[in-house]
C-alpha cells in the first residue's frame, strides 16, 4: 500500500475517542464536531435559523472540524510511518543465523533464537555474529556495514562489545553472549522506535497540562458568552459559539504535539542513536555542563607507539625485547601497537617469549599492565602508577616523560622487578574540527570537561589545544562519577559519554550517558543512549538535536498560542456585529459575520497541515545563547504568530468574497 494512502487510513482509524482523548485540545475538537452536528439535527431545539444561507455555514463548519482533527492525526501518522520506514530497516538488518557452542572439545550448532547471557560462542572467518556479545578470546576486524552503513572493517579486541548480525573477517575469535532473545540491541532499537516503550517526557507532560488547561479556560470564557448573549440580544448562534471556542484553543500546538513527540524519536534514529527513552533526547536539550574522554573524543583515539627511550646502560635493542616481552600478551590497542612499533624496527622478537608468562591486565585502577613469570614482574604503565609500585622515582626517566606530556604525547614506564627499563612515547593526534565544536559549545554557554587518565602535563596541553574549560588528570572511574556528582550539586544538567565497564557509574548518573555501541555490556546498560557508530563526538550532536527539539516545540507553542490573539479580534466582533458600540475592535472591517468567522475556521484548519513538515523537520537551529533564541522566538512566532492570522484571514476572506461566497 502507497505510504500515504496508508497514512490517511492510519489517521482516520486515530478519530477513535479512545485514542483521541489522550491529547485534551484535539478531543474538545472531536466533542464540538459531534455537538455541531448534534444541533443541525435538532436546530429548533435550539433556536437555529436554518435559511439558505446559514445551512452552507454549518456544513462548512463541521467539514472544517473534520479536516482539524484529520490534519492532526495525520501529521502524527507521517512521522509514524517515518518510524515504520526506520523499523523496516532494522528488522531487515536482523537476521536468524546459528550459533557454535563450544564445550571442552565438543562443538554443537544451534539456532540464534537458543543461545542465551553467559554461553561461549566461536565465530569464524567470514561467518556472522549470532547475537550481542562480547569478545571473550581473540581479536580481529568485523565487517558492521549492516548495522552503521560504514563499510570500513572495525578492529576489536578483548573485552570489546559485537552486535548480531555484524561479520567476523579473520581466523577465528570467541564470544561470550550478553543479551537473551528478544532483549538485543537491534531488539531493542526496534522496540524503541516502534514506539510500543515510548512515553510521554516531562516537558511533554508539562505541555499538555498547560494546553489543557488553556482549553478549559477558554471553555468557561465561551460558555459565559451564551447567557450574556441571551441578556442583549434573543439567542446566540451555539454553532458560533462553538466555532469561537475552536479557534481559541491551541489547536495548533494541540494538533502538532503528538508529531513533535515522535519526530524527536526518529531524529535520534537517523543519527544511529538509539535512545531508550524520550526523556533522554529531551535532556540532551537542557545540557549545560558535558564531560568528555581524551582518547577518540579530542582525540583521534589511534594512540600508537612512536618511540622507546632506554634508561641509562640499557641499549635500545635489549628495552624493544623487553618491550616485546611486556606486551604480546596485552591485546589493548596500546599493547598491539608497541609490539608492532618494536618488531618493525628491532626484527622478529617471537624468540623472546615467555611460555609460562601469566598476562597482568591493564585497569582504570592500576594503570599498568604486563606479565609476571618465576617470581619476575615485568610492567608497563603511567609515571605516576610506576612510581607507586617502586616508591620512588627514577629522574632521568621521569624527566624525559614530563617532556613527553609537555607535547601532548602519552608517556609509559618499563619496569623489570625494581629496575626502570625505560620510557615508551605513544601519541595520539587532536581532531582538526574538535576545536570548532567546543566554541559552538562555549557560545551556549556549556561547560566543557575532560576527564583522561593522563597526567596533569599532558592533560594541560590538550584541554589548553582543544580550548576546554577544564580537565580531570590522572582520573580513574570515581573520578568521574565525582565529577558528574560535582556539577550536578550546582544544580547543573551534565551529559557524559563512555564505553568501559568503569564508566558505568557516572553514565548512569549523568542527564544524558551516551554509551558506544562497541563498548562493554555494562557502559551500554547504565547509558540511556548508545551511538551505532562509537562516535564519541556525537554526544554534541545528541545536544544540538534535543536543543532543536525543544526549540521547535516551544517555538509552535508560542506562535499557536499568539495567533489565537488574532482570531479572538476577528470573531468577537462577528458574534456581536449587532452592537456598534464593539465595532472599534473589528480591525480588519469585516462586513459579513459568518463569512468572518468561516475565514477564522479556515485558516485556524489550514495552519496545521501548512506546519506539519516543520514540526517533523524541526525549527532551522543555530547554536546561540539562551538570551538571542528568546528574543527570536519572540520576534519570529510571538509577533508573527500575532500579525500572520489578520493577513491570512483577510486574504481568505476577500477571496471567497471575490469568487461570490455570501452567507
Amino acid at each position: 500500500m502507497n505510504s500515504y494512502a496508508e497514512a490517511v487510513i492510519n489517521a482516520l482509524k486515530e478519530f477513535d475517542p479512545r485514542k483521541l482523548y489522550k491529547n485534551p485540545v484535539m478531543f474538545i475538537t472531536e466533542i464540538a464536531l459531534l455537538f455541531s452536528l448534534y444541533l443541525i439535527v435538532f436546530h429548533q431545539a435550539y433556536h437555529l435559523e436554518m435559511s439558505g444561507l446559514y445551512v452552507p455555514f454549518y456544513i462548512s463548519v463541521v467539514v472544517l472540524l473534520f479536516l482539524t482533527i484529520f490534519f492532526s492525526t495525520l501529521g502524527e501518522a507521517l512521522a509514524e510511518g517515518k518510524s515504520r520506514n526506520i523499523t523496516a530497516t532494522l528488522k531487515k538488518m536482523k537476521k536468524e543465523t546459528t550459533g557454535r557452542i563450544i564445550d571442552g572439545t565438543t562443538e554443537k550448532i544451534v539456532d540464534s533464537s537458543e543461545l542465551r547471557k553467559g554461553m561461549i560462542v566461536e565465530v569464524r572467518k567470514n561467518e556472522m555474529v549470532p547475537t550481542d556479545g562480547e569478545i571473550a578470546e581473540g581479536r580481529g576486524y568485523f565487517n558492521e556495514s549492516a548495522i552503521t552503513g560504514e563499510s570500513k572493517a572495525v578492529f576489536k579486541v578483548n573485552g570489546d562489545s559485537v552486535t548480531g548480525s555484524t561479520t567476523f573477517l579473520d581466523d577465528s575469535i570467541k564470544i561470550r553472549i550478553t543479551a537473551d532473545p528478544g532483549e538485543t540491541f537491534l531488539d531493542k532499537m526496534i522496540e524503541m522506535v516502534e514506539g510500543s516503550v515510548r512515553k510521554k517526557t516531562p516537558n511533554e507532560i508539562a505541555l499538555s497540562i498547560l494546553l489543557a488547561g488553556l482549553t478549559l479556560v477558554f471553555i468557561v470564557v465561551t460558555s459565559s458568552i451564551f447567557p450574556l448573549g441571551d441578556f442583549l440580544s434573543d439567542h446566540v448562534n451555539l454553532i458560533i459559539l462553538v466555532v469561537l471556542l475552536i479557534t481559541l484553543i491551541p489547536t495548533t500546538i494541540g494538533a502538532l504535539l503528538p508529531a513533535l513527540g515522535v519526530a524527536a524519536i526518529n531524529k535520534v534514529s537517523q543519527f544511529n542513536i538509539i535512545a531508550k527513552s524520550g526523556r533522554a533526547v529531551e535532556n540532551a536539550g537542557d545540557i549545560d555542563t558535558i564531560i568528555l574522554d581524551k582518547t577518540g573524543t579530542i582525540t583521534m583515539g589511534e594512540r600508537d607507539a612512536s618511540k622507546i627511550y632506554p634508561n641509562k646502560g640499557i641499549s635500545e635493542e635489549e628495552m624493544a625485547k623487553i618491550c616485546y616481552q611486556s606486551s604480546y600478551l596485552d591485546e589493548t590497542r596500546e599493547g598491539i601497537s608497541l609490539v608492532k612499533y618494536v618488531s618493525e624496527r628491532y626484527g622478529e622478537l617471537e624468540k623472546y617469549r615467555i611460555n609460562n608468562a601469566e598476562f597482568v591486565p591493564f585497569s582504570s585502577e592500576t594503570k599498568f599492565s604486563g606479565i609476571s613469570y618465576e617470581g619476575h614482574k615485568l610492567y608497563k604503565g603511567s609515571p605516576h602508577a610506576i612510581w607507586d609500585i617502586l616508591g620512588q622515582k627514577d629522574n632521568f626517566i621521569d624527566a624525559i616523560c614530563a617532556e613527553i606530556s609537555s607535547r601532548g604525547g602519552t608517556a609509559m614506564v618499563l619496569v623489570l622487578d625494581s629496575q626502570v627499563i625505560g620510557a615508551i612515547e605513544f601519541n595520539d593526534i587532536i581532531k582538526p574540527w574538535i576545536n570548532e565544536r567546543i566554541k559552538t559549545m562555549k557560545t551556549m554557554n556549556i561547560k566543557t570537561v575532560m576527564c583522561t587518565g593522563d597526567n596533569e602535563l599532558t592533560a594541560e596541553y590538550i584541554s589548553r589545544e582543544a580550548g576546554l574549560d577544564e580537565f580531570v588528570a590522572n582520573s580513574k572511574p570515581q573520578d568521574k562519577y565525582m565529577k558528574v556528582e560535582a556539577e550536578k550539586n550546582q544544580q547543573r544538567m551534565v551529559a557524559m559519554v563512555g564505553d568501559g565497564t568503569n564508566d558505568a557509574p557516572a553514565l548512569a548518573l549523568a542527564d544524558v550517558g551516551l554509551a558506544m555501541n562497541n563498548g562493554t555490556q555494562a557502559a551500554k546498560d547504565a547509558a540511556n543512549m548508545i551511538d551505532l557508530d562509537n562516535d564519541p563526538t556525537k554526544l554534541m550532536d545528541v545536544i544540538f538535536l534535543g536543543k532543536q527539539i525543544l526549540i521547535t516545540r516551544g517555538s509552535l507553542t508560542t506562535f499557536s498560542i499568539a495567533n489565537d490573539i488574532s482570531k479572538y479580534f476577528v470573531i468577537i466582533p462577528a458574534i456581536f456585529y449587532a452592537f456598534p458600540v464593539l465595532s472599534f475592535i473589528n480591525i480588519l472591517g469585516f462586513t459579513d459575520p459568518l463569512l468572518a468567522i468561516t475565514s477564522a475556521l479556515i485558516f485556524n484548519t489550514i495552519i496545521i497541515p501548512l506546519l506539519i513538515p516543520l514540526a517533523i523537520r524541526g525549527v532551522r537551529f543555530k547554536p546561540s545563547t539562551v538570551d538571542e533564541l528568546l528574543k527570536r522566538n519572540i520576534t519570529i512566532y510571538g509577533f508573527g504568530g500575532v500579525v500572520l492570522p489578520f493577513i491570512a484571514i483577510g486574504l481568505i476572506y476577500h477571496l471567497l468574497l471575490g469568487v461570490g461566497i455570501l452567507w
